[in-house]
């Protein structure tokens, strides 16, 4: 094969691949591989864009006649987008190159990989640390009842709540980690039922009536009315806006009510079509704008200590984003430290 044969080649092929040839200088490179390197990289010695040490000496090894070598390289391309990259570096024999020799390095990008590796030890990790807490208060407090507390039924009593109560919170754990897995499982598959929203919310907030209530909150349903039908699925949606409401009520009522507005969108640009407007504000302490674009994340919390009192798992709102991503909505935070919070979905009507 000759040279204009192996150029032709490294075009067509998906990842990126750069040819480098004895003098270290770059001979051919896809277009892949110029998105991240850029255009200007063609006759350059490879150092001047990649300056990193382990590429730099399986190359040297390459082109000293050793074994193929791969080397772990986290990248910046020229976009601006960062990515893990895994690069494969072998030597060329004189027949492909036609007698200059060099070697090839083709990139393979791990990113997604690795991503989801970390984020499987990360979530393996929450976990742990989460049924860990109610779990050793549990065992304390059986020790304790085993002993000093036996023939104290004031302490037993006591003892006997706290315990309920992290059971209980060990309990919304597992239902919630439960539903997140079958949210995920389900989010590439479309709703094939049709809902009336407004009989989602009335129900919704029926249910948390007494929730508002105890915490002295106003819940107040305003906007379109009627029949509001959307593809969809009843329970998931259910399952949203009592997870939006109830965390509104916890949340952010200290100004007294939450707000359930319900309006038309002619257009939604994001969605081409016509779609419904469902926004959950308060008027409460707000969020800072540091914490908006983590929330959605498993086991994300502004307040760990206060959304563990108040029952919250940390997997609330991604289930959320979860299920309006299936029914292919939107979901929008918005929050400022002393003006309270909105939280946003819109879904399509057809």
């Amino acid at each position: 094969m000759s040279e204009p044969n192996l150029t032709a080649m490294i075009e067509i092929l998906p990842h990126a691949v750069l040819q480098i040839g004895a003098d270290e200088r770059i001979l051919a490179i896809n277009p892949e591989a110029r998105r991240i390197f850029g255009a200007h990289a063609l006759g350059r010695p490879y150092v001047t864009i990649l300056r990193q040490p382990d590429f730099g000496t399986a190359v040297d090894r390459a082109l000293g006649g050793e074994q193929p070598d791969r080397v772990r390289l986290r990248l910046s391309a020229r976009d601006g987008a960062q990515s893990v990259q895994l690069a494969s570096v072998v030597a060329l024999s004189p027949e492909l190159s036609q007698g200059e020799g060099g070697v090839l390095v083709s990139f393979e990008d791990i990113t997604a990989l690795e991503t989801a590796v970390e984020m499987r030890r990360d979530f393996v990790a929450n976990v742990s640390h989460e049924l860990r807490t109610p779990l050793t208060a549990l065992m304390g407090f059986i020790e304790t009842l085993r002993s000093a507390a036996r023939d104290d039924p004031a302490a037993r009593d006591r003892f006997l709540t706290i315990m309920e109560r992290e059971a209980a919170r060990m309990n919304r754990l597992v239902g919630d980690l439960l539903s997140l897995s079958r949210v995920e499982g389900d989010e590439r598959m479309r709703p094939t039922g049709s809902v009336d929203i407004s009989a989602v919310l009335r129900s919704v907030m029926q249910t948390l009536e007494h929730s508002a209530q105890a915490a002295s909150v106003n819940l107040i349903r305003e906007g379109e009315g009627g029949v509001l039908t959307v593809p969809g699925d009843c329970d998931q949606l259910t399952q949203v806006f009592t997870n939006l409401i109830e965390n509104a009520i916890k949340y952010g009522g200290q100004s007294g009510e939450v707000r359930v507005s319900v309006s038309r969108i002619a257009t939604e640009p994001l969605l081409r079509g016509p779609a419904l407007r469902i926004e959950v504000s308060d008027r409460g302490e707000g969020i800072d704008p540091q914490h908006l674009p983590r929330l959605t994340e498993r086991f994300y919390r502004v307040d760990t200590h206060r959304s563990r009192e108040q029952g919250g798992t940390g997997l609330g709102l991604a289930i959320v984003k979860h299920i309006v991503a299936r029914h292919r909505g939107r979901m929008r935070i918005d929050s400022k430290p002393g003006e309270g919070s909105r939280f946003t979905i819109i879904l399509p009507e057809t």
